[in-house]
């Protein structure tokens, strides 16, 4: 006991956020100290690492034939296990800079629909990064203790969070997630639908860096007052050289329309399948907004919208997670009970 108690006390544990579009670690005692693109450039024989993060993003679709990028999560998990180890091991030593006496402890946060086989892939990949302990948390969880919910109270908290490639819906309670629905459509889909409509309604290609650009300047789930517009970059398909086209915001309202509809129909089948009870508690408490996903505008107003209930966004939803897993790190023996591993 004694033995242990010193292991804790002279371990830098962490948290992380392992998302599919980017990777926040919080050291214990010190906060949020990274935040980066979950992508990595690597030749093409697989066994160099050339780059990680935001000087890999900076690379992504400029690379030569002995060199690619990749994003080695999709939908929320593992895609490419070897890239992913290797992506984890780069951001741990980044921001322990190998000044650690004792191998980490490390909670990462998992999308609620992520199956045995994924869990398993998340624990070895990480156990592989050289730490000594992994603990999980499903994301809404992690998001809702960001956000300041009374998780542990016997009351029913409703969490929407919209990552890079799951949206997660969960009905908390007593420290449990008592009712949960995902999808496995979020910010990467509503970027693609982007790309997707440029190329159907006005013949240009472009990255899909260019189309998560456009839905951070312009892009809107409900109607406003102001009218937005953005000049869009990229190769015409009818001549096959490079172009420039302006483009308003309701048109990138109508590219988004789908992916957003179908976020929205797993909030209402979360809401017709949750207990009465719950249902009660939610109808007073409203629904927590969270994620990436939340930074779109006027996507709250249209959740109000479609479900009559008050829609709340946290001052900084991108950061829900990693915020939720760091507290819990930090007040890890009362709060254990929310990890589900």
């Amino acid at each position: 006991m004694i033995f242990k108690k010193l292991i804790e006390h002279f371990s830098t544990d962490i948290a992380m956020d392992l998302g599919t579009a980017n990777t926040l670690i919080y050291i214990k005692g010190e906060g949020i100290v990274l935040n980066e693109p979950s992508i990595v450039a690597i030749s093409s024989s697989g066994e160099k690492i050339e780059a990680v993060g935001l000087e890999a993003k900076q690379m992504f679709g400029r690379t030569h034939a002995g060199l690619q990028t990749i994003r080695p999560m999709k939908d929320g998990v593992i895609a490419d296990f070897n890239v992913t180890q290797r992506m984890i091991t780069y951001f741990i030593k980044k921001t322990l800079k190998n000044n650690w006496l004792i191998k980490p402890r490390i909670i990462i946060g998992v999308p609620t629909c992520i199956t045995q086989v994924e869990k398993k892939a998340v624990i070895e990949a990480a156990l592989m990064s050289g730490v000594r302990e992994v603990h999980l948390i499903e994301e809404p969880m992690a998001a809702a203790i960001g956000a300041s919910l009374p998780v542990k109270n016997a009351e029913g908290n409703m969490v929407v969070d919209i990552g890079g490639g799951t949206s997660d819906v969960a009905v908390i309670s007593l420290s449990a997630i008592a009712y949960g629905e995902s999808v496995r459509v979020a910010g990467d889909a509503i970027d693609e639908s982007i790309v997707r409509y440029l190329r159907l309604q006005h013949n240009l290609n472009v990255g899909i860096f260019e189309g998560e650009r456009i839905k951070a300047e312009i892009g809107s789930a409900y109607p406003s007052i102001n009218k937005l517009s953005t000049q869009v970059k990229g190769l015409s398909v009818q001549t096959g050289v490079p172009t420039s086209i302006t483009i308003f915001d309701e048109e990138i309202r109508e590219a988004i329309q789908e992916p957003i509809l179908t976020i929205i129909s797993i909030i209402m089948k979360a809401l017709e399948k949750t207990p009465p009870e719950l249902s009660a508690d939610i109808h007073s408490n409203g629904i927590y907004l969270t994620g990436g996903g939340a930074l779109i505008r006027g996507l709250d107003k249209l959740v109000e919208e479609r479900t009559a209930l008050k829609v709340y966004k946290p001052a900084e939803p991108l950061l829900g997670i990693v915020k939720g897993a760091g507290a819990v790190l930090d007040s890890y023996e009362t709060m254990k009970t929310v990890c589900i591993r």
